[in-house]
């Protein structure tokens, strides 16, 4: 089979890869590019663990066939830091201990995120709405929606 070359950039960096025209965006991030934060939890687009923005739209990655991303800026959990200094997001999640195992956590973080780009001062019930595609077993929703709201207010207090 015939292999795609992708040109794109991923978390600010120019990237190129081969791939297959069947692969996911999630398969090509884990085993061709070692970013392994987004979590393949379903595989069926069903529970948000391997969410990214694609041009700052919120998708689950294991839908997007690679050969999609040609000439796309996706975002990762891997480029939401600066270095060493996490978001404030990922801060008051530690803080509030808005997370558990893990499984679900890059997804939840890239889709907060996507949120505060979109809308920074969003409400309980938007915040609830926006993350509604991302599935939690551990912790219930409470500490991860009051992370992003409070996160959503330190922002916005800091400007």
């Amino acid at each position: 089979m015939v292999k795609l070359h992708i040109s794109t950039i991923i978390n600010g960096e120019p990237e190129e890869f081969l791939c297959e025209p069947e692969e996911t965006m999630l398969d090509v991030l884990r085993d061709r590019l070692s970013l392994t934060g987004s979590k393949e939890g379903c595989g069926s687009g069903d529970c948000g663990a391997c969410s990214i923005t694609v041009d700052g739209s919120l998708i689950c990655s294991c839908l997007m066939l690679a050969a999609e991303s040609e000439g796309k800026k996706i975002e990762t959990i891997e480029g939401m830091s600066d270095g060493e200094t996490l978001h404030p997001l990922q801060q008051k999640f530690l803080e509030e201990a808005a997370l558990q195992c893990g499984i679900c956590t890059p997804g939840m973080l890239v889709a907060a995120k996507a949120l505060l780009d979109e809308n920074p001062d969003p409400t309980e019930t938007e915040v609830r709405f926006w993350l509604a595609g991302n599935l939690c077993r551990c912790t219930g929703y409470d500490k991860i929606v009051r992370a992003v709201l409070d996160t959503a207010q330190e922002i916005r207090e800091t400007k």
